[in-house]
């Protein structure tokens, strides 16, 4: 509230300022141009001019002189003293002031060849006089631009006087033309009419600039054009462009220019100062009027900033004290009060809440009460969100529980429907059931990790990793895709091992799903430096790498659940389990155009075992007897009614397989009896009891 009126007086003041230094600085920077680029440029121009003379007399005559030879002395000399002006005069040239500049020195750089081709003869009288012409002429637009003062009435003479300057110019074109022609008393056509166009374009110029000078300024000009010798000049002038021919008296010619440039220069140079002096007299009245207006803008700005410091400073403490307030609610008891509530633990709203107390104006106060209202806001919704959040958790584990009791009660029905079942086609059918039902009890537990409980199942003893890897087969639809390869020695910890089946359970399941139904998914493991790892690969269509991303950052570290995210069910259970254990999760991109999901035990859990293969059947005391009858149903290849099947020559290379003559037909087994499927599966059930009672005996 105070700053802004400051930075507004203060803008106004610097504007002000600024102003009345442009003005300054303009009128500085044309003194600067004036004293180095002026001086020396128009000394420049009368050495070009005169140049310009004794060339004509070359290019008619064809004869180079010691007068010539001079005169380029001199003009060599005015250029070198111009392009070291043009040094010193450093940053008073601005960007429009460049452009003409360069230009000019450009010209300069093209003197050389041109008197290269005078004094070889190449060339008319007309063109070599044009190349000097050109230089001239970007002579004078540098002059149009060396004028850039601020003051409108200084810029109006300073217009004129470069105007009367052209016209000086083209009357030193005339006698040069003039020159070159009195030495073969002749003009041609062509430097006839360029005569006549100097001699216009003169007329034109001194009417412009003697309009536009002051009286003070006009009046030696005016003299001039009233004396004798701009009388003659004006006579031959007419006379030439009636005739076509040069003048037949050239010491009449010559006389009559010499006094009438003589006089033109000696007023210009006159005026110039005149103009010299009343820039000067500018710009020492511009620095009288920034001195009071910076005076005065100071002064009101400095008892701003004093008025504004000593109600700023109370206002800064009262805002220090309310933001000190805000950012310890927003940083640090918001935040704490949302992390108890995550951990379950019971929150007070009204003593959480606490009242915020700042003193300072009524505007202060009033803020604070709102930040209070916000705050009371803020813990009673995280309060209530996390009353719903456990009321949500209480209904999945209830639910859960209640199906999960169900199911083990089926699970023991379809126990004694296989005991007293002998045919197979039935054994084959409540085998699918029991399948079904080991499913629907993976999903009631996934309802028990959204609740945050703890697994039902546990073990004492630590259970190999290729029978949690088998067991976790067993619990997917289509487990006869899955192929286990041979898994190095190791166990996991008999407490983890039921989460960790669930979770391998649950990627095996995803890459299933979310791959074609001809394919294969694999599933391998090793020991690593950190722990054991397990790969689940499959052969779909894969993420892109933002979905990856954020899968995998759901996995490192999941959040609270939410409701509207169903789709991502499996995969949020799977982070709730691997965050229980320190389990690393990890999803990319594989080589073969799918998904492989990394699962890395953390060495903690991993114990050594010895070398389990996928097809050893292995130690499965530890898990239930009905994991390990499903277990045995996965395949690497090939199925009958659900059962294993074996396909000849099914691990050999493809040259073996060819190489491998076809082994004569075996004959067909005779054919069982009743009698005999019945004892064998007698036999088969009696098996699977004493494995059941073995593994009752070690509990959990």
């Amino acid at each position: 509230m105070l700053l802004l009126p400051l930075l507004s007086l203060s803008a106004l003041w610097g504007f002000v300022l600024n102003l009345t230094m442009g003005d300054a600085q303009s009128l500085l920077r044309a003194n600067t141009l004036y004293s180095t680029l002026g001086v020396t440029s128009t000394d420049l121009g009368l050495q070009l001019q005169a140049e310009r003379v004794r060339s004509a007399e070359a290019l008619t005559t064809r004869e180079l002189t010691e007068v010539l030879g001079g005169q380029r002395t001199r003009t060599d000399q005015a250029v070198t003293d111009f392009r070291k002006a043009v040094t010193e005069a450093g940053s008073a040239i601005g960007g429009d002031l460049r452009l003409p500049l360069d230009t000019l020195l450009t010209a300069l750089d093209r003197l050389g060849p041109i008197r290269a081709d005078i004094d070889n003869g190449l060339g008319s009288r007309l063109s070599g006089l044009d190349e000097y012409n050109h230089i001239l002429d970007s002579i004078f637009i540098l002059y149009d631009h060396l004028v850039v003062v601020s003051d409108l009435a200084i810029l109006q003479q300073a217009s004129s006087l470069q105007a009367m300057g052209m016209a000086r110019e083209y009357i030193a074109r005339e006698h040069a033309l003039i020159i070159g022609a009195l030495a073969d008393q002749r003009l041609t056509g062509p430097e006839a009419a360029a005569f006549t166009e100097y001699a216009a374009s003169r007329k034109f110029l001194h009417a412009r600039g003697l309009a536009g000078l002051d009286v003070p300024m006009r009046r030696p000009y005016e003299q001039v054009f009233a004396s004798e010798p701009f009388q003659t000049f004006a006579t031959m002038e007419a006379r030439i462009i009636r005739t076509g021919a040069p003048p037949p008296d050239a010491a009449e010619w010559t006389e009559a220019i010499d006094r009438l440039t003589s006089q033109l220069d000696k007023h210009g140079l006159a005026a110039s100062e005149v103009l010299a002096e009343r820039t000067s007299e500018a710009a020492t009245s511009t620095v009288v009027e920034i001195a009071i207006a910076g005076g005065v803008g100071l002064i009101a700005v400095l008892a701003s900033i004093i008025i504004s410091v000593r109600f700023g400073r109370r206002l800064a403490g009262e805002l220090g004290g309310l933001r000190a307030v805000a950012v310890e609610l927003s940083e640090e008891r918001l935040p704490d009060i949302v992390a108890r509530l995550r951990r379950g633990e019971d929150i007070n709203v009204r003593k959480e809440a606490k009242a915020i107390k700042v003193s300072g104006s009524a505007e202060i106060t009033d803020v604070a009460r709102a930040f209070g209202s916000v705050q009371r806001t803020a813990v009673t919704a995280a309060v209530g969100q996390a009353a719903l959040r456990h009321g949500v958790g209480q209904v999945f584990l209830n639910l859960a529980r209640r199906k999960q009791g169900l199911l083990h009660r089926q699970l023991a029905l379809l126990d004694g429907m296989q005991r007293r079942t002998h045919d197979p086609d039935r054994l084959e059918e409540l085998f699918r059931l029991d399948h079904l039902t080991t499913r629907m009890r993976r999903h009631a537990e996934s309802l028990m990790v959204l609740s945050g409980s703890a697994p039902a199942r546990a073990w004492r003893k630590p259970v190999p990793a290729v029978d949690i890897v088998r067991a976790a087969v067993a619990e997917v639809e289509d487990y006869t895709r899955v192929t286990v390869e041979t898994m190095p020695a190791g166990a996991f910890d008999g407490i983890a091992a039921a989460d960790i089946t669930h979770l391998v359970a649950e990627l095996v399941e995803n890459a299933t799903i979310y791959s074609p139904p001809d394919t294969v998914v694999q599933i391998r493991g090793d020991q690593v430096s950190n722990g054991y790892a397990i790969e689940i690969e499959d052969k779909g269509l894969g993420l892109s790498p933002a979905e990856y991303g954020a899968y995998n950052a759901m996995l490192a570290d999941p959040p609270e659940f939410d409701l509207a995210d169903s789709d991502k069910l499996g995969l949020f259970v799977v982070a709730k389990l691997a965050a229980r254990h320190g389990i690393k999760v990890l999803l990319r991109h594989s080589p073969f155009g799918g998904t492989t999901a990394i699962v890395l035990v953390p060495r903690s859990m991993v114990t050594d075992q010895a070398a389990l293969t996928a097809g050893d059947g292995g130690e499965m005391a530890a898990l239930p007897s009905r994991t390990r009858k499903k277990a045995l149903a996965v395949v690497t290849s090939g199925t009958h009614a659900g059962l294993p099947r074996r396909v000849r020559q099914t691990n050999l290379a493809p040259q073996l397989q060819e190489a491998t003559p076809e082994p004569a037909e075996p004959e067909k087994p005779a054919e069982r009896s009743p009698d005999e499927v019945r004892d064998l599966f007698s036999a088969f059930q009696r098996g699977t009891q004493r494995a059941k009672e073995e593994a009752s005996e070690e509990g959990p």
